[in-house]
């Protein structure tokens, strides 16, 4: 089944956007992790949130729904990563507790948006 869709390019979707502007504050409060952390932590969260967009605009330019969903669910999962590897940073004090938050808020409303577009392309199944 080819995916129908009204929105012709990944980055026209509000959640692709979504996961960028994650990548972008992963990247920001992650620069002031401790230098021995580089090939880390830091490194492992900045590529789980690389991982989020990049799967919803893989997803997006596959030729069937099931491929995009799955595609979708690496992008939660990742995500979880994201929200995991953050609350280490907390617990370790490389986190400022305000940071935390407003990343772990950015997550739930992008896991929102996940779980909704999820359902969309499951019931196009």
């Amino acid at each position: 089944m080819r995916v129908m869709s009204t929105v012709s390019h990944f980055r026209d979707l509000r959640v692709w956007q979504r996961g960028m502007d994650i990548v972008e504050m992963v990247y920001r409060v992650s620069a002031a992790f401790p230098k021995c952390e580089l090939y880390g932590l830091t490194g492992q969260v900045r590529r789980a949130a690389v991982s989020v967009p990049s799967n919803i605009a893989e997803g997006h330019t596959r030729a069937s729904t099931k491929e995009y969903l799955n595609h979708v669910s690496m992008a939660q999962a990742s995500l979880a990563e994201v929200e995991t590897q953050m609350e280490i940073a907390s617990r370790l004090g490389y986190l400022a507790s305000t940071e935390l938050s407003l990343v772990l808020e950015q997550a739930a409303v992008l896991g929102k948006q996940l779980y909704a577009l999820r359902n969309a392309l499951a019931k196009r199944i």
